[in-house]
């Protein structure tokens, strides 16, 4: 089987690794993280783009490397090809193997800042600093101050290092998680960094590969992936399935 995969970028390492071990052709194209920070309406319209880009391709079925993101993915329209997507709320669901996985974690520890490689690695400049969260010299948003007074100007990038600060502030502990896919320890090691400049403890997580590898590999039970046939799109369902297809209207 031949498969079109959309993902976020902060699994670029993972789904390189699963994709190498499926028995499929799985054709990737990565997004950048930061389409999450632009809103649901833009990325729900750029992912729709590229659904509708992948239409031609000879690929059997749309695979997303998402998850709901802030109800991001809900309007979302397969064309003429399934388009197959993870029943979790977010990355961090998905990085853990499920969304009941993740959360009997939160529920037992919610005051957890969660980082993996693919958020320190594609969240910020390679020469920035790692900081969860934000001084007037570490910027903030994955940004430099510099960055920020560039884009901003001086009293917005204030503004936006006081809201990540706020946004933080309750916050106790980093979990990293160890995905099995990193070259060497340099993201733990800077994962630690970030909880030691923050005075949080500092955790490691087991990551589990299991539904990635399952996503590109077309085995797609209900209760783990929603199929959605062609032309009908992505509803909520306010529920543990949390997504569902609705059929086109008329």
């Amino acid at each position: 089987m031949r498969l079109k995969l959309l993902s976020c970028e902060v699994f670029h390492r993972e789904m390189c690794a699963v994709a190498a071990r499926s028995p499929n052709t799985v054709d990737m194209k990565f997004l950048p993280k930061g389409l999450h920070d632009r809103g649901g309406a833009v990325m729900r319209h750029v992912l729709q783009e590229c659904i509708d880009e992948a239409e031609p391709e000879p690929a059997e079925a749309v695979v997303l490397g998402y998850g709901l993101c802030n109800n991001s993915l809900a309007g979302l329209r397969a064309a003429g090809k399934p388009l197959v997507v993870p029943r979790a709320h977010d990355c961090l669901a998905i990085l853990m193997g499920g969304r009941e996985q993740f959360s009997r974690y939160f529920e037992k520890n919610p005051g957890t800042y969660f980082l993996s490689s693919g958020w320190l690695e594609r969240g910020r400049t390679a020469s920035q600093p790692a900081s969860a969260g934000g001084s007037a010299t570490r910027g903030a948003f994955g940004m430099s101050w510099e960055q920020l007074v560039e884009q901003y100007g001086e009293e917005n990038a204030a503004y936006l290092v006081e809201q990540e600060r706020e946004s933080t502030a309750h916050y106790d502990r980093v979990a990293f998680f160890r995905m099995g896919v990193d070259p060497d320890d340099r993201f733990e090691e800077e994962a630690r960094g970030v909880a030691e400049e923050k005075g949080w403890l500092f955790t490691l997580l087991p990551g589990n590969l299991r539904l990635l590898q399952a996503l590109v590999d077309g085995d797609w039970p209900d209760e783990d992936f929603l199929t959605v046939p062609p032309e009908h799109e992505i509803g909520l369902t306010y529920d543990d399935r949390i997504i569902r297809a609705v059929p086109p209207s008329g």
